[in-house]
C-alpha cells in the first residue's frame, strides 16, 4: 500500500468517525463529473479546479466546493454544503447525477416510506 492510499484510509476513517459522532453534514455524496457540464455552459457561472479540489461559482457569487476523484470522473461534496449552498432550483440536476453504490431497495423503501409492507423472506440468523 502506498503512503497516499494509507493516508486516504486514515482520512476516510476520520471522516466516518465525524459523521458517526453526529456531524451528519460532513457526510459525502458522490456524483458523475458530468454534473459540472451544465455550469460550464451557463452564462456567468464558473467552474474552477486544482488537481483534486474544485469550486462552482454562480453569477450571484454563491460557491460550492467539491472534491475530484477517480481520474476526474467523480466529484463529491458534503451533504451540508449541498443542502445549504446549492440553489434549490439546481438540486434536481445534482440528484440526476448522483452515484449510488449497491443498496438494498427494500431497506431504502422502509426508511423513505415508514409503514411500508414488504415481503422480504423469513427472519433468520446471519451465518457464514
Amino acid at each position: 500500500m502506498s503512503a497516499i492510499e494509507s493516508r486516504a484510509d486514515v482520512q476516510g476513517a476520520a471522516l466516518a468517525l465525524r459523521v458517526l459522532n453526529g456531524d451528519l453534514g460532513a457526510a459525502q455524496l458522490w456524483f458523475g463529473a458530468n454534473v459540472l457540464e451544465r455550469y460550464r455552459q451557463l452564462p456567468g457561472w464558473r467552474v474552477m479546479r486544482t488537481n483534486s479540489v474544485g469550486r462552482i461559482r454562480s453569477p450571484e457569487g454563491v460557491t460550492l466546493d467539491f472534491g475530484i476523484a477517480d481520474d476526474d470522473q467523480v466529484v463529491h461534496a458534503t451533504a451540508a454544503d449541498l443542502s445549504q449552498r446549492l440553489p434549490d432550483h439546481e438540486r434536481q440536476h445534482w440528484a440526476q447525477h448522483l452515484l449510488v453504490p449497491p443498496v438494498s431497495r427494500n431497506f431504502l423503501t422502509m426508511r423513505l416510506l415508514p409503514g411500508s409492507c414488504i415481503d422480504d423472506g423469513d427472519l433468520r440468523d446471519w451465518t457464514a
